[in-house]
């Protein structure tokens, strides 16, 4: 079995600098990738500073935490993955793009290495067909922020060996994670049912059914959810909710999956919730005024 003493990650956004970090913190060596450098910077500053809040609380010992920091390197160049035992990409929630991504990948990585997918909700056998080694393929999908939330999702392709899928599954045990395991099904498990709430949260918004507030505010205190459907929308993305919805509604092809128009509108204005300071919600603090006497 894969003892993954390299992991690759590419995408420096909070999902990818987070599976890095619990990479890194299992005690492997780790190639974190992004084309953007700005990118990369800001990952190893996050990094740094969540470390240093779970040595801060006990959670993680400090020389453990210096030395999954001293694991961690940076790179724009995908040749530095070739030597990688597995690649987990945390990229855009884009078919196309994340094929073009593994056909590269490809031709670079070692052999034996796999190729897994942080993909929420988008075909691994089709990701696998971009592919020579269909049977390294594997969906591997964090929750977020992943170094603090305890699930992962493990998808089999259709071609995804038995090997591939314990080794896998073995290395989110090594992070701490509990596992679940879907059939390649548009979605899987969790943002099956996830997402149809919130597009209906959307939708009572949408028709005057009761306030943003009032919404989130029934569900949190009527079914006990930390955070309301349009509040975790936000922290989602809703750029990122609106592409799982149209995944589900193509490939279940059920008009329930069919995107509310209220979230296409906030999409196409750019308001994708807390990464751009303003969603279904404003995150961008107010300059206080000064008073006069």
């Amino acid at each position: 079995m894969a003892e993954f003493k390299v992991v690759g990650v590419i995408g420096a956004g909070q999902m990818g600098s987070g599976i890095a970090q619990l990479a890194a913190v299992a005690g492997s060596d780790v190639w974190l990738l992004d084309k953007d450098a700005g990118a990369l910077h800001g990952a190893k500053g996050s990094i740094s500073n969540s470390v240093q809040r779970f040595v801060n609380k006990g959670q993680l010992s400090k020389e453990v935490g210096i030395k999954a920091l001293e694991r961690l390197k940076y790179t724009s160049n995908l040749e530095d993955l070739r030597y990688a035992d597995i690649v987990i990409e945390a990229i855009v929630e884009s078919e196309d793009v994340k094929k073009k991504l593994f056909a590269e990948l490809d031709k670079i990585v070692k052999g034996s290495a796999i190729l897994a997918s942080n993909t929420s909700s988008i075909s691994i056998t089709r990701l696998a067909t971009a592919t020579k080694r269909p049977q390294q393929v594997i969906g591997m999908h964090f929750m977020n922020p992943p170094p603090i939330m305890k699930l992962v999702e493990i998808i089999r392709g259709a071609d995804t060996s038995d090997e591939t899928f314990n080794a896998t599954k073995t290395l989110a045990e090594r992070f701490g994670k509990t596992v679940v395991c879907s059939r390649d099904y548009a979605g899987f498990i969790v943002n099956r049912i996830l997402m149809p709430m919130i597009n209906e949260a959307f939708h009572a918004l949408y028709t005057g059914v009761a306030t943003k507030e009032d919404i989130d505010t029934g569900m949190k205190l009527g079914t006990n959810q930390p955070m309301g459907p349009l509040e975790l929308a936000d922290f989602i993305g809703l750029d990122v909710c609106l592409s799982i919805l149209k995944v589900l509604h193509s490939g279940l092809g059920d008009v329930k999956y069919a995107p509310c128009p209220l979230l296409v509108q906030y999409v196409d204005a750019g308001r994708l919730g807390r990464k751009r300071g303003i969603g279904i919600y404003s995150y961008v603090k107010s300059p206080k005024r000064s008073s006069r006497l």
